[in-house]
């Protein structure tokens, strides 16, 4: 579905923005993670184009009134904003009053981890598993428990297991870019409410899917009166690239449960005032920003399909096919027969390039490409896999 708003901009997405040395961390924390600096990088999933105009526009007018005091989420136009974007995006109507807010997805992830499990507990996830799940999960003591993608028997086993406290959904996937149907949501409902299982669907990356494609809200699945504990968490960070911003809201079905997660907000996490540019940025965004996105989703389609030409022409045993959503291309090199840690030494060391290797995500013999930049950029790091991986697998 659309936006509502006609395309009547262009935008300049192959424009190159400098980005070294602006405390990035895809850019200048690169060291850092692979020990080597001044890599072209690939890695962590934030944009290198600029943010729409149409929300920096409304930044500059909001920094200009020179004034940054306390704030409050709930006055002025943030969730109407919201409720806007749900009916004009997706055709689902959102109650305003069902909405939260949290300076981030894995800090509302943390929060409902905190509220519906206990230490010890297991979260079923679906593998490959984003890092950012394992991270929050493990690091409070629950117990992180894969499933692969597409496998409801091990779904069901895994939450049938009496210590299985929570089903947490990436919809669409990351890193696979799956976008799940009605139909396969509803079965993961079915499943968590036969089990007593509460549900998280982080929906981060939904306005990204592809053309064609739809993306199913969680509370679409719920309206079939599916499960009392339930939450989705989502921002517009991802799709319009501001994470740095930070800020993010989720919506939470059962109001006992809302309220006891803005109480905690509020007084345990001490969340007293948001980030003003955030909220202006989301407004500005879920108002003005549906044109620059589609554009934004065309460009890179073209870009996922320049990538699978030269995989195809470069890597003919590799069979890729561009992801549902998103602009992560999770590709898969083990029919190559590649060993990750020596396919890693060539890219970083000959290639001078930096892509996430699958094992960040509990699956070697992937690697993680982010081709959300400058189609000229990506084309530089597919060809540098190609060449890497070529000269392992002949050697």
């Amino acid at each position: 579905m659309s936006g509502g708003e006609a395309a009547v901009t262009t935008y300049d997405f192959d424009r190159e923005t400098h980005r070294q040395g602006t405390w990035s961390v895809q850019w200048d924390g690169i060291a850092d993670r692979f020990g080597v600096p001044d890599l072209l990088p690939f890695t962590i999933s934030d944009m290198d184009f600029t943010s729409p105009p149409e929300v920096l526009a409304d930044l500059h007018e909001r920094v200009d009134h020179g004034v940054f005091g306390y704030t409050d989420w709930r006055l002025g136009e943030f969730r109407e904003a919201i409720r806007h974007w749900y009916a004009t995006r997706y055709g689902a109507a959102i109650d305003p009053d069902s909405l939260v807010y949290a300076p981030s997805v894995l800090n509302q992830l943390s929060q409902l981890l905190r509220m519906w499990t206990e230490p010890g507990d297991g979260v079923v996830v679906h593998t490959p598993t984003y890092d950012g799940f394992r991270k929050a999960v493990t690091g409070l003591g629950r117990e992180l428990r894969g499933v692969p993608v597409g496998d409801t028997e091990a779904l069901e086993r895994e939450l049938a297991r009496p210590d299985s406290t929570m089903l947490l959904l990436c919809s669409p996937h990351n890193p696979t870019g799956r976008v799940w149907t009605e139909d396969e949501l509803g079965e993961f409902a079915a499943l968590a409410e036969r089990h007593g299982a509460a549900v998280v669907s982080d929906e981060i990356h939904a306005d990204l899917t592809v053309e064609g494609l739809r993306h199913v809200p969680w509370t679409r699945i719920v309206e079939r009166g599916r499960g009392r504990r339930w939450a989705l968490i989502t921002s517009g960070t991802k799709a319009f690239n501001f994470p740095a911003l930070s800020g993010s809201y989720g919506i939470i079905g059962d109001p006992d449960e809302r309220e006891a997660f803005v109480r905690r907000m509020e007084t345990g996490e001490g969340l007293a005032s948001p980030a003003v540019l955030s909220l202006t940025a989301h407004i500005a965004a879920y108002r003005r920003g549906a044109a620059w996105l589609d554009a934004l989703r065309a460009y890179v389609a073209v870009t996922m399909s320049t990538v699978r030409e030269q995989l195809a022409d470069g890597l003919p045993g590799v069979d890729w096919a561009p992801p549902q959503a998103g602009y992560l291309a999770w590709i898969d090199l083990r029919p190559l027969g590649i060993e990750e840690t020596r396919l890693q030494e060539e890219l970083i060391g000959v290639e001078k390039v930096a892509i996430m290797p699958g094992g960040v995500y509990g699956t070697p013999g992937f690697v993680r490409l982010n081709v959300g930049c400058p189609r000229a950029k990506a084309e530089r790091g597919v060809a540098a896999l190609v060449r890497a991986a070529g000269r392992l697998r002949t050697a």
